[in-house]
């Protein structure tokens, strides 16, 4: 009889072992570290501004999204490697002296602006072949040495406000946008731009060059903007700045900033109402922005300069529909729908991914979606709590 009994039971209570582990596996996958938000069920997640010195834990393991902007995080090494699905990337403004060993590569994004990393070996980024967008700006960089075979989907490289003296050499082939301005640029070496056929937006001002190089331009076929004011260009050399004036006279791109105020816009190209322009600093939507559209891409998002002064403010958004120029020393996209802006260093950290830096009104449908999800898994969790009642009632009948 007791064999017959266990034989009876066994079976009986399986069901309810399963229903048990499946309630126990919902709990754990919705796991959210107390001090994030979380979204796009948990995989987004969005840690800034906490004032946290650490990683979170409970961090699930298939995230996509990670914020860890303006915190005061000061070594990462190590400890983001087991991210595989992670996508984008934000530890901008931190307290960091070099970018982290060991990130996923699994990455499209990386955010590293507004750090104190001085340089940038080839081991950083070595093996990020999915890597498309990385910024590293407002930083103390002086060197990077990049290896373009093994960065060959980057198509957009943040070097403003660094340390530079020379624009670096062996840049990935695929790159569309490369800015560098705000640094101290004195030269380019001649040969460094030839393997870029796809550069379309090239940000050169506010540097020190003097004069460059005859044909240092040529072989960037697709360039479509280049710009080139607040530079302390040696107009009086006219043998070194003739072939630079002439070339600006003859290439199809637009050039901003004419060396020697010769004109405040130089080359034949117009901007149309229809092409897509994106700015140097890309910073893309909050994570909770992402989160509702999935599949949405911000434009990158501010490049400054006039050709006389730095006063002068090169506002591009998305769409321009026109160029005006709005004071002798300033070269003003109009943009549907707003303008867009650059801000100095002290307030460039508003242009990062973090929610709280937002308006409410923002914020407040994300967290009217945020309490959907909390009151679908509730419904969901009282749901399997009533198939594993009616296990029980029917094995104690």
């Amino acid at each position: 009889m007791e064999g017959i009994r266990t034989a009876r039971t066994t079976p009986a209570s399986m069901p309810t072992n399963l229903l048990l582990l499946l309630l126990f596996g919902v709990r754990v996958l919705t796991i959210c570290p107390p001090m994030c938000t979380c979204s796009r069920g948990h995989r987004a997640v969005d840690c800034s501004a906490r004032g946290l010195a650490i990683l979170p834990d409970s961090l699930q393991h298939n995230i996509h999204f990670l914020n860890l902007s303006h915190n005061r995080l000061q070594d990462l090494d190590g400890l983001l490697n087991h991210f595989d699905h992670l996508r984008t990337l934000d530890i901008s403004y931190n307290h960091l002296h070099h970018l982290p060993v060991g990130l996923p590569r699994a990455l499209w994004d990386v955010r590293a602006s507004g750090n104190y990393i001085r340089q940038l070996e080839k081991n950083d980024t070595a093996y990020h072949w999915n890597l498309q967008n990385l910024d590293l700006s407002h930083n103390l960089l002086e060197r990077v040495v990049l290896i373009n075979n093994t960065l060959s989907n980057l198509q957009s490289l943040n070097l403003s406000h660094n340390k530079f003296w020379t624009v670096p050499t062996n840049m990935p082939y695929n790159l569309e946008m490369v800015d560098l301005s705000h640094n101290y640029l004195l030269q380019i070496l001649p040969g460094s731009l030839d393997r870029l056929p796809k550069l379309s937006r090239f940000y050169l001002h506010a540097n020190r060059f003097t004069s460059l190089s005859n044909g240092v331009f040529s072989r960037l076929d697709g360039l479509q903007l280049l710009t080139l004011g607040d530079n302390p260009w040696a107009c009086e050399d006219e043998e070194n700045t003739n072939h630079l004036l002439t070339w600006m006279q003859q290439t199809p791109a637009k050039i901003l900033g004419c060396p020697c105020y010769t004109r405040p816009t130089c080359g034949e190209a117009h901007l149309a109402n229809r092409r897509t322009w994106h700015s140097a600093a890309f910073t893309e939507p909050p994570l909770g922005a992402g989160a509702r559209h999935p599949g949405h891409r911000a434009p990158m998002q501010v490049v400054t300069s006039g050709y006389l002064s730095k006063s002068a403010q090169l506002n591009v958004g998305q769409y321009p529909s026109a160029v005006n120029s709005s004071g002798p020393g300033e070269q003003v996209l109009i943009v549907g729908g707003g303008f867009l802006t650059s801000t100095p260093h002290s307030l460039s950290t508003h242009s990062s991914t973090t929610i709280r830096t937002r308006s409410t009104k923002k914020v407040l449908p994300s967290r009217a979606r945020s309490t959907s999800r909390q009151i679908h898994i509730c419904s969901f969790e009282i749901t399997i709590w009533s198939l594993l009642l009616t296990v029980v009632i029917h094995c104690a009948c």
